[in-house]
Order: structure tokens, then C-alpha cells, then sequence
């Protein structure tokens, strides 16, 4: 019995620990280009209603009436200010993970998954063309 108790008790400890892990990703940080270091935009991710989560351009720091004509779908030619980037992800083992990323300098649409780094306080996002997350490529924003 004392077992059984102990070990509902560390799963709902670490279930608790994962889930306040998300809710530090929830709000806005500041994009940082992978190739130059550069400041790109502010993204605000948020959970949504359904239940998911996804992530809005709030502020582009250069070029602030780019337009995405590289997007494909209803996404084509629309501004990336106030573009939803990060869509339908969903809460894993404290992380983001099941959905996509739109990267508005190509168009191109990746698998992602999102997780904060608990030493450097940066969240780690990753685009990839596999499941895995094998192909692709990181960035690290920095909260706002």
C-alpha cells in the first residue's frame, strides 16, 4: 500500500513538474536567426481554446510590412506581423511537440517541437522535414 502511494504520488509530482514547464514557455520571446544572430521578431505563443498551442508574430524588428510570398495556401502573400507561425502543438513530458512551423523567409512549413532550456532559460525550437527531428534546424529565442 505504502508503494503504491509513493509511486502515485512521484507521478503526479512529475506530471505537475512537466506541465508547469509549458507554462513557461506561454508568452512572448524574441526570435533569434540561427545564421547571423540577428533579432527577427517577437512571437507570442499561447494556448488556445482547443486546447493546443501556437505562436503569433507580434513584431517584426526589420522589414515590418514583409509579406509571406513565398507561403503557400491562405497563408500566400499575407503579412507575417500577426501571422500564426507555431500551429496546433500540443503538451508533452513538458515540451511542445505535434505540430508545425511556417518559416515566413521561405515559405516552408516544418514538424517542430519547442523546449525550454532549464539551464539557460532560452527556448529551444526545432523545425524539421522528419518525424524524428533528424533533419532540420534549431533556433534559440530568448524571452521578452
Amino acid at each position: 500500500m505504502k508503494k503504491t502511494l509513493l509511486s502515485v504520488f512521484v507521478l503526479m509530482f512529475l506530471a505537475v513538474s512537466a506541465s508547469a514547464q509549458v507554462y513557461k514557455i506561454v508568452g512572448k520571446w524574441k526570435t533569434i536567426d540561427d545564421k547571423d544572430g540577428s533579432e527577427k521578431s517577437i512571437v507570442n505563443i499561447f494556448k488556445a481554446s482547443d486546447g493546443k498551442y501556437y505562436g503569433k508574430v507580434e513584431k517584426l524588428f526589420k522589414e515590418p510590412n514583409k509579406k509571406c510570398t513565398e507561403c503557400e495556401g491562405e497563408n500566400k502573400d499575407k503579412p507575417v506581423l500577426g501571422m500564426t507561425v507555431l500551429n496546433n502543438m500540443v503538451e508533452k513530458d513538458g515540451t511542445l511537440t505535434g505540430g508545425t512551423i511556417i518559416d515566413p523567409a521561405n515559405g516552408k512549413v516544418y514538424k517542430c517541437n519547442v523546449s525550454l532550456d532549464a539551464n539557460t532559460g532560452k527556448l529551444k525550437v526545432r523545425g524539421s522535414l522528419d518525424k524524428r527531428g533528424v533533419i532540420g534546424r534549431t533556433q534559440h529565442w530568448v524571452k521578452n
